[in-house]
């Protein structure tokens, strides 16, 4: 807020004070909230000249681990992991690990082969562990809609992220994650089961990062998988 949006404001305060009959002096009232006004101003002036400093921000789209068939009475949404697809879990935790790229805060499908996957990756390392997590019933059907996942991904971490948070993990299904990270990244790219896009961007905030990059901006980092 700027000193001289504050002025106005004083003097349309100070002129709609009640009369009084009492013998007050109404300078020193005038005067007093002129002067706290100024102080604030000064306050928000130096805040706006230090600026937080535009920082690297990482974004994981993790695809699921393979699920099972095996009971076909089971909705899709409740479908748990294969034996493959739990193996592939630990192998992907593990290389996530080995890469530095631990997430603090995982946006995550609530399907039961998502949840499942998380499970495996937060019991294998600890900094999945202590990750800050939700779980959102959108993601499962976003991925299903053409050309929606990426914006759709963008808004729910800009509603979750906090400035601090430099590693975002987003869980979910194809076909809308490998849609999103091709998106982002401009390049075309494809997730298979436990696949993961490591993607970059760089702002003061994740608003920012996606303000600055757009779609195509994202640096593509690496395509991790189980097995390579």
């Amino acid at each position: 807020m700027s000193a001289a949006a504050l002025i106005p404001l004083t003097n349309t305060t100070a002129l709609q004070l009640p009369c009084s009959s009492a013998t007050v002096s109404r300078r020193k009232p005038s005067v007093s909230i002129r002067n706290s006004l100024v102080i604030e101003t000064a306050e928000d002036q130096a805040s706006a000249e230090t600026p937080g400093e535009s920082v690297a921000r990482r974004l994981i789209l993790l695809r699921h681990a393979k699920s099972s068939w095996e009971d076909r009475s089971l909705r899709d949404h409740d479908r748990p992991l294969s034996k493959s697809g739990r193996a592939d879990a630990v192998k992907l935790s593990q290389k996530l690990e080995q890469l530095g790229w631990i997430p603090e805060l995982i946006l995550s499908s609530d399907a039961q082969r998502t949840r499942e996957t998380l499970k495996i990756m937060q019991e294998q390392v600890r900094g999945f562990l202590e990750a800050e997590v939700h779980f959102i019933s959108s993601f499962y059907s976003i991925a299903a809609m053409d050309g929606q996942t990426a914006e759709h991904l963008q808004q729910a971490i800009c509603k979750y992220s906090r400035d601090e948070i430099l590693t975002i993990m987003c869980m979910g299904h194809n076909r809308g994650w490998e849609e999103a990270a091709s998106m982002f990244s401009g390049a075309s790219i494809e997730l298979k089961t436990c696949n993961a896009a490591l993607l970059e961007a760089t702002g003061k905030s994740w608003e920012e990062a996606f303000s600055l990059a757009g779609f195509g901006g994202w640096k593509l980092y690496r395509i991790v998988k189980p097995d390579a």
